[in-house]
């Protein structure tokens, strides 16, 4: 499951980072939510840094308001499911973040954490994007997950593919379905982190720095599944 993130790093160190340009400005979100806008590079335009909104519709939707809009894609059937398999050949796109967000324990006592790279660098995940046009475009986006990395399951049992640099070009590029499966793996353990923080970030309208500052000791949040 991957349905929080953030990306608050500055648009210039995106840039470079990338070797791309916004099209339009990007800033600082430290609780993204599903129907918000993710940042995200298309394999038609790798030279640009676009916003998408995160619930994929694909465009031979005939009513998105009767669409469940995904969110994610399992690794496991992403190539053969109807809903994302002609994106997963023609549609692939780098979706940028910094952080993500997973709640770990009982339903009903669930405590978040947030999910970074061990060198708190940006980072690229595996997603698929689609147009859906009826008088304006809505291009949108779903990011694909895999079985989680030995950091992360104690948390929760899925995460998003995260690909290393050398892997972002062929996931924009390749035409060929096993190297495309073979990048759609866990994120090595040694990379990544994690640390409790306040059960404030289950309320989406909570978008400061204050989400991402750690706690001594991991909260009880009485919310629930937070999706």
């Amino acid at each position: 499951m991957c349905g929080r993130t953030s990306l608050f790093v500055p648009q210039s160190v995106l840039e470079e980072r990338f070797n791309a340009s916004a099209i339009q400005p990007i800033t600082p979100r430290y609780n993204i939510a599903p129907g918000d806008d993710l940042a995200a590079i298309q394999n038609d335009a790798p030279e640009e840094i676009d916003l998408l909104q995160w619930g994929l519709i694909p465009h031979w939707v005939d009513d998105p308001d009767d669409w469940p809009k995904p969110i994610n894609a399992r690794a496991e059937t992403v190539a053969d499911k109807p809903a994302f398999s002609e994106a997963f050949d023609k549609r692939r796109c780098l979706v940028l973040a910094d952080g993500f967000y997973e709640w770990g324990g009982e339903r009903g006592h669930k405590q978040p954490f947030r999910v970074t790279r061990s060198d708190d660098e940006p980072f690229a995940m595996a997603g698929l994007w689609e147009t859906w046009e009826n008088g304006e475009a809505r291009e949108t986006v779903t990011v694909i997950t895999t079985d989680s990395n030995e950091t992360i399951a104690p948390i929760h049992d899925r995460m998003p593919v995260i690909l290393e640099p050398d892997e972002e070009s062929t996931w924009l590029e390749a035409d060929d379905e096993d190297a495309l499966g073979a990048l759609l793996d866990p994120f090595p353990d040694d990379y990544t982190k994690t640390y409790p923080i306040s059960t404030a970030v289950n309320n989406p309208s909570n978008d400061s720095p204050e989400v991402i500052e750690p706690v001594d000791r991991p909260e009880q949040s009485g919310l629930g599944e937070f999706e």
